[in-house]
C-alpha cells in the first residue's frame, strides 16, 4: 500500500478514535443522567419523560456505530466499510445541518418549544418533581412564572433557594423558570448554531478523507489485479 494511502488511513483512524471516545462519553453521561433521575416503575413512562438522557444515549450510539465503521474501514483497508462510513457520516452531517438551519430560520418557534419544556415539567411536578427541581437549580429560578406559583402550598422547595437548608420567601429566587429557561436558550442559540456548523465542517473533512481512502483502496486493488 502506498505512502499516501497509509497517511490518509492513519489520519482517518485517529479521527474516528476521537469520535468513538465522544460517543462513549455521551452514552455514559446519558446513562448516568437516566439512572440518577429515573425513579419510576413504568418503563414506558420513563421513555416518554426522559427525552434528554435518551437523546444523549441514542446520539452517542449513532456516533459510536459510525466511528466503528470508520475505524474498521481504515484498519482493514476495506473499500466497502470505508464507503459505508462515508455515507453514514454524510447523512449525519446533513441531519445536523438541517437542525442548525431549523434553529436559524425557526428561532421563535424553537424558543416556544423550550418554554413548553418548563410547562410540561411544571405539570408533572406533583408526581415527579425532579425535572422542575433540576430546572430551578440550574437556572436559579422558582416556579413556572414566579416564586408565587408555590404560594398555594405554603412553602418553597429547597431547589428554589441557593441555601437549600433555609428556603423561605426572603431568600427564594424571584424569577420564573419559563422566562429564565427561554432566555438561556435565546442567549446561547448562536453558540449552538455555530458549534453545529464547526462540527459539521469537521465531519465533512472526515467524509472527504473517507472517500479518498475508499477511492485509493479501489484503485490500488484494480492495479494489483493487472
Amino acid at each position: 500500500m502506498s505512502c499516501g494511502i497509509s497517511m490518509v488511513k492513519y489520519i482517518l483512524f485517529i479521527f474516528n478514535l476521537l469520535c468513538s471516545i465522544c460517543g462513549i462519553l455521551l452514552i455514559v453521561f446519558g446513562a448516568l443522567l437516566f439512572s440518577n433521575i429515573h425513579n419510576v416503575d413504568d418503563f414506558t413512562d420513563a421513555l416518554r419523560t426522559q427525552q434528554v438522557p435518551i437523546t444523549m444515549i441514542v446520539l452517542g450510539t449513532v456516533i459510536l456505530l459510525i466511528s466503528w465503521f470508520g475505524c474498521c474501514g481504515a484498519i482493514r483497508e476495506s473499500y466497502c466499510m470505508s464507503m459505508t462510513y462515508s455515507i453514514l457520516l454524510f447523512v449525519l452531517m446533513i441531519g445536523q445541518l438541517a437542525l442548525v438551519v431549523y434553529m436559524w430560520l425557526q428561532k421563535d418557534k424553537y424558543l416556544v418549544i423550550m418554554g413548553d419544556v418548563v410547562e410540561k415539567a411544571w405539570e408533572r411536578r406533583t408526581r415527579r418533581a425532579d425535572y422542575m427541581d433540576a430546572i430551578q437549580i440550574s437556572m436559579e429560578c422558582c416556579g413556572r412564572s414566579s416564586y408565587a406559583d408555590y404560594a398555594f402550598q405554603g412553602y418553597f422547595p429547597p431547589s428554589c433557594c441557593k441555601d437549600t437548608n433555609n428556603c423561605r420567601q426572603e431568600t427564594v429566587y424571584r424569577r420564573g423558570c419559563k422566562q429564565a429557561f427561554v432566555e438561556f436558550w435565546d442567549r446561547n442559540s448562536d453558540i449552538i448554531k455555530y458549534t453545529g456548523l464547526v462540527i459539521a465542517a469537521i465531519e465533512f473533512v472526515g467524509f472527504v478523507f473517507a472517500c479518498c481512502l475508499a477511492n485509493s483502496i479501489r484503485n490500488y486493488r484494480r492495479r494489483a489485479d493487472y
